[in-house]
């Protein structure tokens, strides 16, 4: 008898535990955000005290936030959720160029909106694409925050064939790692969506040069804009021409 009453609590607590995970209410799907966001920041906090140059500690703040997205994705939040923080942080973001609100992440040495456009875009995809197609989003903010964060860094450390756009110095080096990330993010985000068949690996190849030329293009920061809003539509064009007609 006792041995039975066990089991059926433990049965009961599996499947409580299964539940939250599969379909977890809303202060679950805002938690697991807010811990994450919380870990980004003490990682960034940690190379500030250890010295780290300020491009290094931004681009640990622009990947490490994108990536909450999967998150937001794994646990289903809502779009209204999203689209209200875009709305916010964009706010915020705008008061820190007049104000030290967001210290650091603003400080790169030329004139930019980068950080607006960057909440700006993941409010824009979330609106468009999350209720029907959200790996689109996903691929859009992702190709932003891997494929142009490690342009920069890859760039700025080992880009030594440098060219100039628009009054903007690029390098061969960035651009590559641009276009290598960007395939690889759009081809796994794919792949976990339609499964393994040709026409992504095509699809992807050229989402990721789009998303190059679109980085190599963009000046002022507006990059991050062009690129995810261009990556997510080339992306959803292509995927309604070549997988699912």
């Amino acid at each position: 008898m006792v041995s039975l009453l066990l089991s059926f609590l433990l049965n009961e607590f599996l499947l409580n535990e299964w539940m939250v995970f599969n379909q977890p209410t809303l202060a679950v799907q805002i938690g697991a955000v807010a811990l994450w966001l919380g870990a980004v920041v003490l990682v960034a906090s940690w190379r500030i005290w250890k010295g780290s140059e300020s491009e290094l500690i931004r681009k640990i703040i622009h990947i490490g936030t994108g990536n909450v997205i999967l998150l937001a994705w794994w646990l289903q939040i809502p779009a209204w959720v999203g689209i209200g923080a875009s709305i916010l942080f964009s706010g915020v973001t705008l008061l820190s160029y007049q104000f030290p609100l967001i210290p650091g992440i603003d400080s790169v040495g030329r004139k930019s909106l980068g950080t607006f456009f960057y909440a700006v875009s993941i409010g824009i995809l979330i609106t468009c694409f999350w209720q029907s197609y959200p790996h689109f989003a996903v691929i859009g903010i992702l190709i932003m925050t891997w494929g142009d964060g490690f342009a920069a860094l890859v760039g700025q450390r080992w880009g030594k064939h440098r060219y100039l756009l628009w009054g903007v110095q690029k390098s061969w080096e960035g651009s590559l790692a641009m276009l290598l990330i960007s395939a690889v993010v759009c081809s796994l985000v794919f792949l976990s969506v339609y499964g393994s068949t040709g026409q992504i690996w095509l699809i992807a190849l050229a989402v990721a040069l789009i998303a190059t030329l679109l980085e190599a293009f963009s000046k002022l920061g507006i990059d991050n804009l062009t690129v995810p809003l261009g990556s997510a539509a080339i992306a959803f064009w292509l995927s309604q021409i070549m997988l699912l007609n």
